[in-house]
């Protein structure tokens, strides 16, 4: 791979114009795309083959307006006042009528009717239905009805509020809370790089991917079902993902200039070293979030393919575009002598033997390298105890009651609460369908039956009386739970109906099944539940194969997997201690205290692998590239390799945690908990496992830390990570090892060089992975 990679540099480089041009016309592309398909998002999460689901797909065609969204209007008399007076009936039928006129509503149901009348007679309830659910409304739908009531009941004593599952998660609006992540990036790369234009550029790549990435994605909404959250996935996935991939390669370029490399000879060597690295990677990023499709849940697959999508456009982008932008900046790119840059550089060649200047990174790997088994021992047991709260997880899908305080929703939410009980806001629909054509009072026999049964359930609270399809096909009993939609006992219930339904449907001579919305998000997060221990086992697999080719040693992806599972395990606990405890909840602006997102834990595994793996290649490659020189010290190796990797991983963590952060802001239940848990994770990840846990195991370790069955080593291809294919092996005068020379004038398989000025040798580079980092 680092002679394709080679080839496929030098050739962008030396064909920069039309690498860019190829680009632009890509950005225009799909950018016309987006306008074309109008970018619609659907946020209905739907679960193909439940039961659930089917009998919600029944409704539909025989019950519509119960199948559709819904809003909810509650009404409060004033205090002293009652919801029954004349006055208020007067003005709740006024505002129903203009409620009923709005657009695309199927149907409106009276409090009076329904008996949804608290009882200290000051809160009222009426429901207003529709035949689609509310990604298939058309737009300013809601908007039409909250300005109708709103008309209606100005002047009167009422006070009137709009809420119901119609108004639900719209995905998160970014601005300048989520982009300041960028800005922040920008910094810590300024630091990184000490250059405005090293800096810039890697920005400008990171956007352009994610242009590309999100265009591309939007532009395929009329054939694909895309949620609102998916573009918010990938946009942080692609943003932190694209500024490091582009991090990695001009870091290398970076270094390898200040050792005295020709601009084209250091774009080829930086595209087929760390440019394979960060295929590598990329690829594990990519392959974990479109492993989210394994699930097989609509919506969570769309989100782990755009992701995947915008992570491509990432590493394709820093695998061409960058050496052509790199190329067109020259050397304009290389720092200037004396510069912190180059003093990095010149460093790498002498910290083996310990005459580097100390610094505090020196000083740090040294610690490491000195007492392995105590920062071992005191770096897992920190994460672990970051964990135990994850334990207590719970998880659900969102509702009304995450929703902004003060907002429609969330008011009516507490009002109907706080009046009827929780299980108001969240009914479950009992679908009565006759095994045989039957008659009308049948029907409602069988289906009064059934509600008598299902009364008779502890946790049930009250049911409706049952109500007939058009044309008597199916009846349908609205069944009120004890507790919200999240609540754990709400599930239990359903469990509980669906385990006595050969009963219910003895007695009731029909097929009785537990459906709508609330039904539906239940057997959401039953199936993610179930899937999460497959999904994890999958992943953990992947990260062993993947690096058992990289590094060809069996305890190295031994460790990176258990270290990955220990980053996840502390992001999950600190997610829990905050969302669901209400430990710094405040700070963090979370505005309901409960249940996280059911895809929480299954996303967060698939981002912090990928991300994982990501340091992992970065740190243990350089590591590995310093041993294989011919190092017979492996704790020397440990020691260089940090070097080499520790400011690229530091810089790449911190702009990851930036972007993640932004993101912490955002008023989406599902954003917030997901670029918190990654934003805890990449630190956790990067700081405590792949720049402590990991040098210190090899360093521990030792030789054996590079072991490999001869049987294994013969059966497995070969990656050349290293770009040894590219080097010719020499020894430097007064060296005491053989080291890496540099590269030839030639290009790999002695194919002719590129038109344009060839790379000049270089002389040989003393002590191990002279082609330095930093």
């Amino acid at each position: 791979m680092g002679r394709w990679l080679y080839r496929l540099g030098r050739w962008c480089a030396h064909n920069r114009a039309a690498v860019i041009a190829i680009w632009a016309v890509m950005l225009a592309g799909t950018v016309s795309g987006v306008a074309l398909s109008g970018a619609k998002t659907n946020d209905d999460f739907t679960l193909p083959g439940t039961q659930s689901q089917k009998a919600l797909d029944v409704l539909e065609r025989s019950f519509p307006a119960l199948s559709g969204a819904s809003a909810q209007l509650v009404f409060v008399a004033p205090e002293g006042a009652t919801i029954t007076s004349a006055q208020a009936r007067e003005e709740i039928s006024r505002v129903l009528g203009a409620a009923e006129r709005s657009p695309e509503v199927a149907g409106v149901t009276s409090p009076f009717s329904t008996g949804t009348v608290s009882r200290n007679d000051r809160v009222a309830v009426a429901t207003v239905l529709y035949p689609l659910e509310r990604s298939l409304l058309k737009a300013g739908t809601t908007t039409a009805l909250e300005a109708k009531v709103a008309a209606a009941s100005s002047g009167g004593d009422l006070k009137v509020v709009v809420g119901g599952n119609v108004f639900g998660i719209t995905g998160v609006a970014v601005g300048a809370d989520e982009l300041s992540g960028v800005v922040v990036a920008l910094v810590v790369l300024l630091v990184a790089f000490g250059s405005v234009l090293a800096a810039g550029m890697t920005v400008f790549s990171a956007l352009l991917g994610v242009a590309v990435g999100l265009a591309g994605l939007l532009s395929l909404s009329k054939v694909v079902t895309i949620s609102s959250s998916a573009p918010t996935l990938a946009l942080m996935i692609g943003l932190a993902v694209g500024m490091d991939y582009t991090l990695f390669i001009v870091s290398r370029h970076r270094a390898q200039l200040a050792l005295g490399a020709t601009v084209s000879g250091s774009i080829g060597r930086a595209i087929a070293t760390s440019g394979t690295a960060v295929t590598f990677a990329g690829s594990t990023v990519i392959i974990a979030m479109a492993g989210l499709s394994v699930v097989d849940i609509p919506f969570l697959t769309v989100m782990g393919l755009a992701a995947s999508l915008t992570v491509l456009v990432a590493v394709l982008i820093a695998l061409t575009l960058l050496p052509a932008m790199l190329s067109l900046s020259g050397e304009r790119l290389r720092p200037k002598p004396g510069t912190r840059a180059a003093r990095s550089a010149a460093a790498a060649l002498e910290i083996a033997d310990g005459s580097a200047p100390r610094s505090f990174g020196a000083n740090y790997a040294r610690s490491i390298v000195t007492k392995p088994l105590p920062t071992l021992a005191i770096a897992v047991l920190a994460l672990l105890a970051l964990a135990v709260p994850a334990h207590d997880l719970s998880l659900a899908m969102p509702d009304n009651s995450s929703a902004s305080p003060g907002s429609g929703p969330r008011v009516a939410y507490e009002l109907i609460s706080k009046n009827f009980g929780p299980g108001f806001n969240g009914p479950l629909l009992l679908l009565v369908e006759p095994k045989a054509t039957a008659s009308k009072q049948n029907l409602l026999r069988s289906s009064a039956i059934v509600r008598a049964d299902v009364l008779a359930l502890p946790d049930v609270v009250a049911a409706g009386a049952p109500e007939l399809s058009p044309g008597d096909h199916v009846a349908v009993v609205e069944v009120f739970p004890g507790t919200g939609p999240s609540g754990s006992a709400t599930k239990d219930l359903v469990s509980s109906v669906r385990r006595d339904e050969p009963a219910l449907q003895t007695s009731a001579g029909s097929t009785v099944e537990v459906t709508g919305p609330t039904a539906v998000d239940i057997d959401i997060s039953n199936r993610l539940g179930s899937a999460l221990a497959p999904f994890a086992a999958l992943v953990v697999g992947l990260a062993l194969v993947i690096l058992l080719l990289l590094f060809r040693s069996v305890v190295v992806p031994l460790k990176a997997a258990l270290g990955f599972l220990l980053s996840v395990g502390a992001a999950l606990g600190i997610v829990t201690a905050i969302f669901q405890w209400g430990w710094l909840a405040g700070i963090f602006g979370v505005q309901a205290v409960g249940p996280v997102i059911s895809f929480l834990p299954i996303v967060v595994l698939a981002v912090l692998f990928g991300l994982a793996m990501d340091y992992e290649v970065f740190m243990v490659s350089r590591i590995r590239e310093d041993y294989m020189v011919g190092s017979s010290d492996p704790r020397g190796a440990v020691l260089t390799g940090f070097h080499h990797a520790s400011r690229v991983v530091v810089a790449a963590a911190l702009v990851m945690f930036a972007v993640f952060a932004s993101f912490v802001s955002a008023d989406d239940s599902i954003v917030k908990p997901i670029a918190l848990a990654a934003a805890a994770g990449v630190l956790a990840d990067a700081f405590v496992v792949r720049m402590t846990i990991i040098p210190a195991a090899l360093a521990f370790l030792g030789h054996s830390a590079w072991w490999l069955p001869k049987w294994l080593d013969r059966l497995l291809p070969q990656v050349d990570v290293e770009g040894r294919s590219l080097t010719v092996v020499g020894t430097s005068p007064g060296a005491s090892h053989t080291n890496l020379a540099v590269i030839t004038t030639s290009a790999p398989d002695n194919e002719p060089p590129l038109a344009g000025p060839s790379p000049a040798p270089l002389p040989a580079l003393r002590g191990p992975g002279a082609m330095g980092d930093q």
